[in-house]
């Protein structure tokens, strides 16, 4: 009998907001490139007899995200003790969420090939660590410590174990980001660590599950992951491991590891805690935090517009095409610019498609070029737009031959790839061929 295996992968994702201090002192809160211990005070170094004071900024920025993610926003919530001991950890003790976070029972929707809901389980508030520097000092490698970071406002968001493959896992991650830019609640910027990726893997063996809901008996963490492609290939890295393991019979030991990049690998870093370990109890410093439906409601107001949102409208209500409304969706400040465009395109009676094709294939540095020039100078120029067949012809057979898996999964039932074929056309002909014409070339030409 073949043995199905199926994986089943939650996310816990980290990410600092910007407020201007730091979660619970007053210390600034950007520190990214500050020298090492400048912005710190006895609060945040968990010296004796320092209370902490919890950044109401913060905690409505959070409600504010578990509202964008569909979560029930608890009335009651309070701060826990998570302790453990790690040189960045200066108190022994980091301060966290456990059993009463402040947003829980969320979802958000996934469209790759067919659409998914991923649930999420809880988003909850917590300050972040110090930051461990290996260097050398005086031909002696040593660890150093700085503090900066040590306090500063961070919300984590973890998922329900709904996601099957590494794919799905990188679109989550991605459309969390876009999501939390258009809350302007964080710059999500991966390379500055204020959004940092962790993965638990573990592989369910269906004949050994009594029912669908039953998790395997493990799970391994993959931990610090500051890339998508690294969420990518260390997850998929993790598959093949744990099913070969299963295969030959042995069972996945519970542990973290780290993603090793040179060697395209997981590497163990230790073997896993539980909840038990870190002997959580209610923070003693700060009271229980109570929130009225008033005061989420005026949160609930201030929610702006989302990315799919956005992308629907602007392809609905507007004509632009799935492919370039997704991107323009992804950016707010590029969104608030098209749908300036939009509007005087259509005072002129024009197409936006086309507009939108300039600004996505970045014909145009739109950074510079006001909405309205655009408009005027694509009203110029529209005159000596080639629409001719025969000319038009040429440039989409050659699109054709150079983009075959284009072409391929157009076919297999992706309409959406016409656009990334219009686009080569309009690059090929240096943005003269009339894109409504090219559409129906293409569109009789690959239905043949």
């Amino acid at each position: 009998m073949n043995q199905m295996y199926t994986p089943v992968i939650g996310l816990e994702i980290h990410v600092e907001l910007a407020t201007r201090s730091k979660m619970f002192c007053g210390c600034p809160a950007d520190h990214f490139g500050k020298e090492p211990n400048i912005q710190t005070c006895p609060v945040c170094l968990g010296l004796p007899g320092a209370l902490p004071v919890p950044n109401k900024k913060a905690i409505e920025w959070t409600i504010l995200l578990g509202l964008a993610l569909n979560c029930r926003i608890n009335r009651s919530s309070k701060f826990d003790r998570k302790h453990y001991f790690y040189p960045d950890l200066p108190k022994g003790y980091q301060i966290s969420q456990y059993d009463e976070p402040i947003a829980s029972g969320g979802s958000l929707k996934l469209k790759i090939d067919e659409e998914r809901t991923i649930g999420i389980e809880r988003v909850h508030l917590e300050e972040d660590t110090g930051k461990l520097l290996h260097n050398t000092v005086n031909g002696e490698k040593v660890t150093l410590v700085d503090f900066n970071r040590s306090g500063v406002a961070l919300v984590e968001i973890v998922t329900e174990p709904d996601i099957h493959s590494a794919t799905e896992a990188k679109e989550f991650a991605q459309e969390l980001q876009r999501i939390i830019r258009h809350l302007g609640i964080s710059d999500c910027d991966m390379e500055k660590g204020s959004m940092r990726l962790e993965a638990n893997i573990s592989i369910a063996e269906s004949g050994k599950r009594k029912e669908e809901s039953e998790l395997p008996a493990y799970k391994v963490e993959v931990k610090n992951l500051n890339s998508f492609r690294f969420l990518e290939r260390a997850i998929n890295y993790e598959i093949e491991r744990q099913t070969a393991l299963l295969k030959a019979g042995r069972k996945p030991r519970q542990e973290t590891r780290g993603f090793v990049e040179k060697l395209n690998a997981t590497r163990t870093q230790r073997y896993k805690e539980t909840a038990a370990d870190y002997r959580y109890f209610p923070e003693p410093d700060i009271p229980p935090l109570e929130f009225s439906n008033e005061f989420i409601d005026n949160i609930r107001a201030k929610l702006p517009q989302l990315p799919q949102d956005i992308a629907k409208q602007l392809e609905n209500k507007y004509g632009i095409r799935s492919s370039y409304a997704r991107l323009v969706a992804a950016d707010k400040e590029l969104t608030d610019y098209v749908l300036a465009v939009i509007d005087e395109a259509k005072k002129a009676r024009m197409k936006t498609d086309s507009l939108v094709g300039l600004i996505i294939n970045q014909k145009i540095d739109w950074h510079k070029v006001k909405p309205e020039q655009l408009v005027t100078e694509m009203m110029k120029t529209k005159a000596a737009q080639v629409s001719d067949d025969t000319t038009l012809e040429q440039w989409v057979k050659q699109a054709v031959a150079d983009l075959p898996k284009v072409v391929a999964d157009y076919k297999a039932g992706k309409k959406a790839a016409i656009g990334v074929l219009i686009g080569k056309v309009a690059a090929l002909s240096n943005g003269s061929a009339d894109a409504s014409v090219v559409k129906k070339i293409l569109e009789e030409k690959l239905s043949r």
